[in-house]
């Protein structure tokens, strides 16, 4: 295992995508665990989903009374995000901002330039002006495209994504690699598979899936039912960035006397794929035990088995052997818990908050 050479104890971290589903829970987690840290998030907040998660989810970080900024802003304008790091001493960064979603780039690929790009530049830009410790960043299981080879491994070739969210991803891994060659900054790279749980992003299956059973609709399951996800609890990628927050790829030279770059790539998965056929018998079991949808519900009425939509592909399937290596961590929330938080979360959120009802 290694050992941890950053200290977060007295210093700012700022976090990108703060308002996010990802974002929120790991700042809420920071301050939990580490007693003198001052977190600034930034988050532009856009429809893409329903706002009101976000505002819901910044409202209990607020809640917590501890030291935190959040500024509303996009980090594609270069000038707010220098502002950030020349007024703060920013220590360690997670860029967890981006548009997200493999379906919505292929209608607004415009919004994946600004944000994935050119916004994962600007970040780039100001640690190599600012003395970072560390920059984490989140790239994503869609990378691997349609590998045969299973499960996805962190030394696999991916040079063949099938949508431009997973080309935007894998360009970030590529720039984060040429940062830390050309100027030392050591950075993490995170794939994250599928992550699901309480508070959500609606764009996500399970959670559409939810919307549409509650209206009465019929949900689309694609490639007929043979998809399989590595479905990952949201408390599991959390634990995953915080332990990789605190170490950082070491500097080092090599026999040339150049930097050798202080980087990293890693995959939080559960390792466990499940077929999508199972994982909606199990969201639908306890969608029921919550009281969201009724005991006598009738699910065979309400699916539709269809093809494989553009861009998505048929498994994703990680191999966490180095996670497991260098953290002593392996996700391991099981399926039917997390569905159950989430289930619970979704009566609760949607029966306790008038304004929200679908």
């Amino acid at each position: 295992m290694l050992s941890y050479n950053v200290d977060l104890e007295g210093k700012t971290v700022l976090i990108t995508g703060a308002a996010g589903f990802i974002g929120s829970n790991l700042v809420k987690r920071l301050f939990h665990d580490v007693s003198n840290i001052r977190v600034i998030g930034i988050d532009s907040i856009t429809d893409y989903y329903d706002v009101n998660i976000k505002y819901e989810r910044l409202k209990e970080i607020a809640s917590l009374n501890r030291d935190w900024t959040f500024v509303c802003a996009s980090i594609a304008d270069k000038d707010t995000v220098e502002r950030f790091f020349s007024e703060n001493k920013i220590s360690v960064v997670v860029n967890l901002a981006a548009q997200a979603g493999v379906r919505y780039s292929i209608t607004n690929p415009d919004a994946y330039i600004q944000s994935n790009l050119i916004g994962f530049y600007n970040i780039l830009e100001a640690c190599r002006h600012h003395e970072v410790e560390h920059l984490i960043y989140a790239s994503s299981s869609s990378v691997y495209g349609s590998n045969k080879k299973i499960p996805y491994s962190t030394d696999d070739k991916v040079d063949n994504p099938v949508s431009l969210y997973a080309a935007t991803k894998k360009s970030n891994e590529l720039m984060a690699h040429a940062y830390s060659k050309l100027y030392n900054i050591p950075s993490t790279g995170l794939r994250f598979f599928t992550v699901y749980g309480p508070a959500g992003r609606p764009d996500m299956a399970y959670f559409g899936f939810t919307n549409k059973l509650v209206k009465g609709e019929t949900i689309k399951i694609f490639n007929y039912g043979n998809c399989k996800r590595d479905f990952t609890y949201v408390d599991d990628i959390v634990e995953g960035v915080v332990r990789i927050m605190q170490h950082a790829p070491e500097k080092q030279n090599g026999e040339d006397g150049l930097p050798i770059p202080p980087y990293k790539v890693y995959n939080i998965g559960n390792n466990s794929p499940e077929n999508l056929l199972d994982f909606v018998t199990i969201l639908q079991e306890e969608l029921i035990a919550a009281k969201v949808l009724p005991e006598d519900y009738d699910f065979e009425a309400h699916k539709e088995l269809v093809p494989m939509q553009p861009g998505d592909v048929p498994v994703t399937y990680a191999d966490t052997t180095p996670l497991e290596r260098d953290f002593g961590f392996k996700p391991n929330t099981p399926l039917r818990d997390g569905l159950r938080a989430f289930a619970e979360w979704y009566a609760k959120y949607y029966g306790n908050n008038e304004k929200n009802k679908i």
